[in-house]
């Protein structure tokens, strides 16, 4: 399982949210009739989410956990809090209050999206200190050294094994007893449970309209949002099915988190009915015409995930560049350096060769307000 670790202001915020069962990002107002960066950015990852995945707390250097993201009404883990929240514009609270899930007062207007979670098996009252958690497994930890100026980071598989390991051990007494754990009483499941419906899906529509002109989308994390939406929600994409899908995941040695490359997506997808990772799948999404640059990065991108995930097996990394155009200098330099020649294998020894960087375009169809992609196979 994946997961999510959600930075908190208060502990009495910590406590409502744990013991109520949800967790909601309270955003600043959109500017103008626009979604800015960092609003889409979260957008973006709410959008991931996955019945499932577990979710932690984070506040004053403490880690708090477990819980598990689940579904209202055979829906969805996660939601709109009401049904316009997505549209950039102000909305009237006394107007909405009857279709808000968290209605509790007016700056809930604020709290865009909101996702449900339970106990799994339980959240404990002793935190965790962040330097315990990164010292006790730190060739797993990449994302959770990256939580700075952020309301929640995802992390992979293996990182989340890592930190739910390390919460059971430090509270193993507790497990089976009352004392020591939140009371997770899932308050606001039962309001949720009345109100929701089809409208309060999660999806890109309004991210994505707001910021076109034309065909072609003017914010390039509200196309990343669109590209993790069809990666989450369409097994049958031009992209495939994968089961794991982030954005933003860092790809570079660790420094300074402003200057650290990443990935505009990152995801993998497991051998079917097993746990081992088969493919792993690297994305960069330009919003106007791709550049020769951009290929560079992409296999700077390629090279990073074989050293650190894929055990040196070109063959088992997807890449795609998305871009509105892609000029011929770009096709040229991609089958010009998109190439890998490896050793597979020791006994025998085989020799292979890896060309697996995509070119992907995309429109904006302003009707559906959906994002279509196509393949670039040669010459423009």
């Amino acid at each position: 399982m994946a997961g999510y670790v959600m930075t908190m202001n208060s502990e009495d915020a910590l406590r409502d949210c744990i013991e109520k069962g949800y967790y909601s990002t309270n955003l600043s107002e959109p500017i103008g009739g626009f979604w800015r960066i960092p609003h889409e950015g979260t957008f973006a990852d709410y959008m991931s989410m996955k019945k499932g995945d577990n979710i932690y707390f984070f506040i004053s250097r403490m880690l708090y956990g477990i819980g598990e993201l689940t579904e209202i009404n055979g829906i969805d883990c996660k939601f709109l809090n009401y049904p316009d929240a997505m549209i950039p514009m102000s909305q009237n609270f006394l107007a909405i209050k009857n279709q808000m899930i968290l209605d509790e007062y007016e700056n809930r207007l604020n709290n865009r999206l909101v996702c449900f979670f339970r106990a799994s098996p339980m959240f404990f009252t002793g935190g965790i200190d962040m330097d315990d958690c990164l010292a006790y497994r730190p060739e797993s930890f990449r994302m959770l050294r990256a939580l700075w100026k952020l309301s929640f980071v995802k992390i992979d598989d293996e990182e989340n094994k890592a930190l739910k390991d390390i919460i059971l051990k430090r509270n193993e007494l507790f497990i089976n007893g009352a004392n020591g754990v939140y009371n997770n009483r899932e308050i606001v499941h039962q309001r949720a449970s009345t109100i929701i419906h089809e409208n309060y899906r999660i999806n890109p529509k309004n991210i994505l309209s707001s910021c076109s002109e034309g065909e072609k989308i003017k914010h390039e994390m509200a196309l990343e949002a669109g590209v993790v939406y069809e990666l989450s929600t369409n097994p049958n994409s031009i992209f495939g099915a994968w089961d794991y899908v982030s954005h933003q995941v860092i790809a570079s040695p660790f420094k300074a988190i402003d200057y650290m490359d990443k990935m505009d997506v990152f995801g993998y997808r497991f051998i079917p009915n097993y746990d081992t990772i088969s493919r792993y799948l690297i994305i960069e999404a330009k919003k106007d015409s791709a550049s020769t640059e951009v290929v560079d990065q992409v296999m700077k991108y390629v090279d990073w995930v074989n050293q650190e995930y894929s055990n040196r097996d070109y063959s088992s990394i997807e890449a795609f560049i998305i871009a509105y155009h892609f000029p011929q200098d770009v096709i040229s330099r991609r089958d010009e350096i998109c190439i890998r020649n490896y050793i597979k294998g020791r006994r025998p020894t085989v020799a292979e060769t890896w060309s697996s960087v995509r070119l992907i375009q995309y429109r904006f169809d302003s009707e559906a307000q959906i994002l279509i992609f196509s393949e670039i196979n040669g010459n423009v």
